[in-house]
């Protein structure tokens, strides 16, 4: 057996998916070089597994198992007060992938690493450089923030005014009249942008980032002028605090986009609604008929996300509006998604198809719509989306394949008639569907050859020669029909000897993100 070898049958047995507890515990050894890792970052893991790389003595492990995204996150609880404060920082930062949809970190590893006193032994990193790679990572949803407005703990309730901009009006009131005089303090301090004086009295601090300040917070007549002064009117158009008056002139502003974009305004006057659905441009009259459902500024904004995308867009997917009766202020009711579900109007639905409380009969009524875009959404954002609509999507839309190749319902089988397919990554996934009698293992791709040695149909003895040829190697190894006693055959041989230690963080030491 050749040592060259031993990387390739390592990673794949790493993601075997029939490989046992036993065998993969053994690839946390150091001498597994990049296979520990890799098995700790990029699956999940059976429960001893996980255990096992929990209390794992390597840093390298802990580390690489905090940028897990597979794994349930409350079982990674224990990494949020590792000694370690470069695994605290890893956990922080989220999955290094990159995934359109990060699952928030549960409210208890969130309140551990937004209250440490410190950045842990190694003191590679300060607490605060911690919660700066949580800010960033998209793992703190607005409903965490929204939950700490009453907690009995001071400490912790003042961490709801971080995040002001996401709490009701009535917790914002309570926070500005909190019985703690810090507490108090801090709100009045966050609370800056519904005050017209206090903006403008700010709006020298930022410099060229002003244009925050002209879209988000409460503009004064002054700054109001200043922008059609400036030509940057219309950043007032989706500011929910721009006045009455300046909505009127943006109305009948010269520029389409600028109607366009506040043609759907919750709060604007009917007159001139019904002077927008006269518009001459069809994408200002498209908005101004959706304004009877934007009743809320929640539903604006929902509406708003619906348009102008198109079906290559991979934005990140946030928090949903999953509660069962959401304060207007948090988000759309349910009711108010299934009214957008029945629209004749494509982008209504579309929102709809984007929301992952929907009713299953309304799934399948939307897995068959006539706009290609809200078959796409509804595969990318609901847990029910049916196979074959992330078999369509990901055969004709290779903008979504990373994100839908990760959903728990993509499926592995129903691939058969797509070996010839011209794309290879297509080919890829027909060539490992256990429903495919002869896998193509002379494809001229690599990795579709790589992707037929893990197809379990393979008799051993091809099982056999494809573990010793160095480009399917990998793939034969990661075949589930490869028997429990040749795995250990093959870790045997591939941690014996001196192996390579695993390669440098790629993250950086210091400056996890």
């Amino acid at each position: 057996m050749s040592d060259s070898l031993r990387a390739p049958w390592l990673r794949g047995i790493a993601f075997n998916p029939a490989a046992p507890s036993d065998v993969l515990v053994r690839l946390l050894d150091r001498a597994a070089g990049e296979a520990g890792p890799l098995l700790c970052e990029r699956r999940d893991l059976p429960d001893a597994v996980l255990d096992a790389a929990l209390r794992h003595p390597d840093g390298v492990i802990r580390r690489a198992l905090a940028c897990n995204g597979y794994v349930d996150p409350t079982r990674l609880t224990p990494l949020a007060t590792d000694p370690s404060g470069i695994v605290r920082g890893w956990l922080a930062g989220g999955p290094r992938h990159h995934p359109r949809r990060v699952r928030p970190l549960p409210d208890d590893i969130l309140v551990s690493l937004l209250t440490a006193q410190d950045g842990g032994e190694d003191g590679k990193l300060t607490a605060n450089e911690i919660i700066g790679c949580l800010e960033s990572s998209r793992q703190m949803p607005p409903s965490f923030f929204r939950s700490l407005t009453d907690h009995e703990n001071p400490e912790i309730r003042i961490l709801a005014t971080w995040r002001w901009e996401s709490l009701t009006p009535a917790q914002q009131a309570g926070l500005l009249d909190d019985p703690e005089p810090a507490i108090r303090e801090e709100a009045w301090d966050r609370s800056w942008g519904s005050d017209p004086e206090r903006v403008e009295a700010r709006l020298p601090s930022f410099g060229p980032r002003n244009a925050f300040v002209f879209s988000a917070c409460a503009p004064s007549s002054a700054l109001v002028e200043q922008c059609f002064a400036d030509g940057t009117e219309h950043l007032l158009a989706q500011n929910r605090h721009t006045p009455a008056h300046a909505l009127a002139r943006l109305a009948r502003h010269p520029g389409a986009g600028v109607r366009a974009l506040i043609a759907t305004r919750p709060d604007l006057e009917p007159d001139l609604v019904a002077e927008l659905q006269e518009d001459p441009h069809a994408e200002v009259r498209m908005r101004a008929r959706l304004h009877p459902f934007a009743r809320t500024w929640a539903e604006y904004w929902a509406i708003d996300w619906g348009i102008g995308h198109g079906p290559d867009c991979a934005c990140p997917i946030g928090e949903p509006f999953a509660e069962p009766n959401p304060d207007p202020a948090v988000g759309p009711s349910p009711d108010w998604f299934t009214a957008c579900a029945s629209s004749e109007e494509p982008v209504l639905r579309r929102v709809a198809a984007s929301w992952p409380g929907l009713s299953a009969d309304l799934v399948e009524t939307l897995a068959r719509d006539d706009d290609e875009e809200v078959r796409i959404r509804l595969a990318c954002h609901h847990p029910l989306a049916p196979p074959h609509l992330l078999l369509e999507v990901f055969v004709a839309r290779p903008a979504h394949r990373p994100h839908v190749r990760d959903l728990p319902t993509f499926p592995r089988t129903g691939w058969a008639h797509l070996v010839a397919h011209p794309d290879p990554e297509v080919r890829a996934l027909a060539a490992a569907d256990p429903d495919l009698p002869n896998p193509p293992l002379d494809d001229p791709d690599p990795a579709v050859r790589r992707a037929a040695a893990t197809n379990p149909n393979l008799s051993p003895h091809t099982l056999e020669a494809l573990l010793t040829d160095p480009g399917t190697a990998e793939g034969a190894a990661a075949n589930p029909a490869l028997p429990v006693r040749r795995m250990h055959a093959l870790l045997d041989h591939g941690l014996s000897g001196t192996a390579t230690a695993p390669p440098a963080a790629r993250r950086g030491e210091t400056t996890p993100t």
